[in-house]
């Protein structure tokens, strides 16, 4: 009976399909359903009930697969503990990022990371949409706010600054909004995620909330267009501090009216649970951290983002 076998049988029984069990795990489902075969003549019993449509556990899959569970998950716990004594650091990490982070800032930091530990491989997920840890097979992810489900498990990286930017092409040619009713005249830059358009931005003065709703100019579901429109010249946006960071170290993007404040984000890096932190994860965490750091700095230094940004505790959530 092969390990592997019985880690497909699982997956069947979670999806209650194969099919979706066989892509999930990035196999043929002909590969899949022998798996499930060899399983079931080995024990002699039918682990599940087929129907055309449906397929279900039987009486003795429901008395066998928790204890085959909790026996694979006592061998990946064993496992685990050894590449942390050893500080093994290899295997493949399945990351899901945004497109504009991801793009521009996270993978680079990954391919740093590759090069030095040359047993590591990369599978990354770029996308603004939510991750779903199970469907989509991933290992971790590297995402703007804490986990909301109380399920995941994260680190935070760092505090992020969000800023109003545009251009100094923009400026030129449209002025500079000077507060947050001025916008209303501007050229507006939205994020859209879920058909679910982000058109109303918030500035805070002195304790004093202005919430302003300007006609959307352009608007897209991905992150880095945004951030190409805005260096472009297209018009004003509200973007990461992280996302832009570059462009506003090189002056190709321009931070406008400071005396108004936007509320300060999160990044965190989340992963399915607790027992799926393995030593690699954990030292990616510390690069991202590191990096991350080194950024912030370079633009607190610059007068780009407040110095307040750097009023960091690591944190992670607990269970």
């Amino acid at each position: 009976m092969q390990i592997d076998d019985l880690r497909v049988i699982l997956k069947v029984a979670e999806f209650r399909s194969i099919t979706a069990a066989a892509t999930h795990l990035d196999m043929q489902v002909a590969t899949a359903s022998a798996a499930v075969k060899r399983i079931e003549a080995a024990l002699g019993v039918e682990l599940f009930v087929r129907t055309t449509r449906h397929l279900r556990l039987s009486t003795a899959g429901e008395r066998y697969l928790p204890q085959c569970s909790a026996a694979l998950s006592m061998l990946d716990q064993a496992k685990q503990t050894i590449h942390n004594d050893l500080d093994i650091i290899r295997g493949e990490i399945r990351l899901a990022v945004s497109s504009d982070l991801g793009r521009n800032i996270a993978i680079p930091w990954v391919n740093e990371f590759m090069t030095e530990y040359p047993n590591v491989t990369l599978r990354a997920h770029i996308s603004d949409s939510n991750v779903d840890f199970y469907r989509d097979a991933l290992d971790m992810a590297l995402r703007y706010g804490a986990p909301a489900d109380s399920n995941l498990y994260g680190f935070k990286i760092c505090n992020v600054p969000r800023l109003l930017v545009a251009s100094p092409e923009y400026l030129a040619k449209h002025g500079t909004p000077q507060q947050p009713k001025d916008l209303l005249q501007h050229q507006c830059l939205f994020y859209q995620l879920q058909n679910i358009l982000n058109d109303t931005w918030y500035f805070s003065k002195a304790s004093v909330m202005d919430k302003v709703k300007p006609k959307a100019y352009c608007a897209a579901n991905d992150g880095d267009l945004v951030r190409r429109w805005c260096v472009d010249g297209k018009g004003v946006a509200i973007k990461s501090s992280l996302d832009i960071a570059n462009d506003l170290l090189a002056g190709r993007l321009v931070p406008l009216m400071p005396d108004y404040h936007i509320a300060q984000g999160e990044l965190w890096l989340i992963s399915p649970s607790r027992q799926s932190i393995t030593p690699t994860m954990r030292l990616l965490r510390d690069r991202f951290r590191d990096r991350t750091r080194g950024l912030l700095e370079q633009l607190v230094a610059k007068g780009l983002v407040p110095a307040s940004a750097l009023n960091d505790e690591n944190k992670e959530t607990t269970k």
